[in-house]
């Protein structure tokens, strides 16, 4: 995980998991509506995750 990618998660959590597929971007865009917490964190545990 880049540092690029760390920052860019904290700021636009949907736009970080951009490349992981449909599912992950659908799931981080609800979070981040939610809350910006829950999207911050599920952005940074997709792109921690290592089989991606």
């Amino acid at each position: 995980m880049s540092f690029w990618r760390v920052i860019l998660s904290i700021l636009l959590p949907p736009l970080a998991v951009l490349d992981k597929g449909c599912g992950s971007i659908i799931i981080v865009f609800l979070l981040t509506l939610a809350g910006w917490i829950p999207g911050v964190l599920a952005a940074l545990i997709i792109l921690n995750n290592p089989k991606n």
